[in-house]
């Protein structure tokens, strides 16, 4: 397993990995374009991936201009490696590095996601429009 940082390259490949997921899947694909992924890692923040035989298996997004994790997948035949918590822990570091301003982030309730954001820390502070559960983060 290799952990890089993303490159606007790697945009398709990230695309393929966040729908193959099962979980908190996107309603409708064609909302979350390649111009999000590429404002999301050269405009708005930074992205990490892992990659195994130099295909791209999990990502992760921060976004310093909202204060979030934008993104955080691992495709579903990869998941319970430890992918999902090293690209935690690499998003974390560096988001913590650029601002101390808490991080947030959103997801479907009764998922893995709810229970592996849990285990890491987060605080879960009430429901989104949606009834996702939001939750946040303070820097250590």
């Amino acid at each position: 397993m290799l952990f890089r940082e993303t490159q606007v390259t790697d945009i398709p490949q990230l695309s393929k990995v966040r729908l193959s997921v099962q979980e908190n899947r996107l309603s409708n694909p064609a909302l979350v374009t390649a111009q999000h992924y590429h404002d999301y890692l050269s405009r708005r923040g930074k992205g990490w991936l892992c990659e195994v035989g130099g295909t791209v298996v999990g990502f992760a997004i921060a976004d310093l201009q909202d204060h979030s994790i934008w993104a955080l997948f691992v495709h579903p035949d990869y998941q319970g490696q430890g992918i999902g918590k090293r690209l935690h822990d690499l998003l974390l570091r560096w988001y913590f590095q650029q601002t101390r301003h808490a991080i947030w982030l959103s997801t479907g309730p009764g998922t893995r996601a709810a229970a592996f954001y849990r285990r890491q820390g987060w605080h879960e502070t009430g429901r989104t429009k949606s009834g996702k559960i939001r939750f946040e983060r303070e820097a250590d």
